[in-house]
């Protein structure tokens, strides 16, 4: 089983200005098609070809003799989960449920954007801010390179990618104001 590149829940242009069009074209179009295409090189004619994309994640994590595979399939996932974690007009307080749940394990939505923002700009090098749900309560995590909650056993709610490819043609070396413009104008809620 070959895996695809899943399309956007969006067009190119739809993050503009906070994303640009050509930073999709590179983000997308380059990094996340070569994981995509390089998982599928990796796996060919081995014992992960017919797996579901979050098993091989699952059985390859922490296994050096798998780091090719976990690294292009990891990065594969948390693309596509990126990709799903922002909106067109999105960012922003959520509202209802999601917001009562940050109020009751953050204390405020303030308290919990504090606490994201500092996991996102402080991730030294490349990786990743999570929201995600650990031991039924809300928690922020941070990941470098392609480490993703999944293969972790946590369930991941949303997320930031902080690898410099997806800022630094529109925010060169201004991660902060990226990952503010990520809370206040992408984030996907719902």
């Amino acid at each position: 089983m070959a895996f695809d590149l899943p399309p956007l829940p969006y067009e190119m242009n739809a993050l503009a200005p906070y994303i640009s069009e050509r930073t999709m074209e590179f983000h997308y179009g380059k990094h996340h098609k070569a994981y995509v295409d390089n998982l599928n090189k990796l796996i060919k004619d081995t014992e992960f070809e017919n797996m579901p994309l979050e098993k091989i994640i699952q059985s390859t994590y922490k296994r050096p003799e798998f780091t090719g595979i976990f690294n292009n399939a990891a990065q594969a996932w948390n693309h596509t989960f990126f990709w799903n974690s922002m909106t067109q007009n999105g960012g922003g307080k959520p509202e209802g449920e999601m917001l009562k749940k940050i109020e009751k394990d953050f204390g405020s939505y303030e308290n919990f954007r504090s606490e994201f923002k500092t996991a996102a700009t402080t991730q030294f090098g490349s990786g990743w801010a999570w929201l995600v749900e650990k031991d039924g309560k809300l928690a922020i995590m941070k990941t470098s390179n392609a480490d993703t909650p999944i293969a972790q056993g946590l369930k991941p709610i949303v997320t930031v990618d902080v690898w410099e490819h997806a800022y630094y043609l529109d925010y060169q070396n201004r991660r902060p104001d990226f990952v503010d413009a990520f809370l206040d104008h992408l984030v996907k809620w719902k």
